[in-house]
């Protein structure tokens, strides 16, 4: 069954036209680019809205970012979470980066043609981003364990936010082993609560925060 529009305005009903107006154009502009740099599964395509849009959406049922706080997508691929988000708060700057050059040229020319003026993209690995951030996000990179030291020393101490400093995982399947190996404190949010599509039975946000 293929995505729409609708799929995001129904959960999110107070877009504004140019909000609207960009999450439209992105379903041409990857598979046009997708038909040139595979940076989205092919069978996911027809699927781009629940798989990749809402599924990055996520993230904003569970915290809404207040305006000019400093967001780091690590391994983003074609633009994922970070795209959607910075779509969905203009006034949030987003740096994504990525250690696969040919995807991050996908979410250069994305940005540019969406005119999303609040994100910068690197070729780059997290260890090699340069700065500090109130919030990490990330999807499907690698385990909690694993991921964490990729940014130590990124978060800012403080941020103006209603959570604490922190990274936003989105994950799918039981996370009970990951969790107990992480040895880290970790809060989960089913996006089962939010959006009723099948696709998002198993689907999470986790969030944890990481001391210096």
């Amino acid at each position: 069954m293929s995505s729409s529009i609708k799929d995001i305005t129904k959960y999110f009903p107070n877009l504004s036209e140019i909000q609207i107006e960009q999450f439209t154009k992105l379903e041409p502009l990857y598979k046009d680019w997708n038909a040139q740099i595979n940076v989205i599964s092919r069978k996911d395509i027809d699927e781009l809205y629940i798989k990749h849009v809402l599924h990055s959406l996520g993230i904003a049922k569970v915290i809404e970012f207040k305006d000019k706080t400093k967001i780091l997508d690590v391994g983003t691929g074609g633009g994922f979470p970070g795209i959607p988000l910075a779509i969905l708060f203009p006034n949030v700057q987003f740096t994504l980066v990525d250690s696969i050059g040919k995807k991050i040229k996908v979410v250069n020319e994305v940005a540019e043609r969406l005119g999303l003026e609040n994100v910068t993209a690197h070729h780059k690995r997290a260890e090699e981003v340069e700065g500090q951030f109130d919030f990490v996000v990330t999807r499907a990179v690698t385990n909690i364990k694993k991921f964490i030291p990729y940014v130590k020393g990124k978060l800012l101490p403080e941020t103006d936010n209603e959570m604490k400093t922190g990274i936003f995982f989105l994950k799918g399947g039981d996370l009970t082993a990951e969790i107990k190996e992480s040895k880290k404190q970790v809060h989960l949010y089913p996006l089962s609560d939010y959006f009723k599509e099948e696709f998002f039975e198993t689907k999470m946000v986790a969030y944890t925060r990481v001391k210096k």
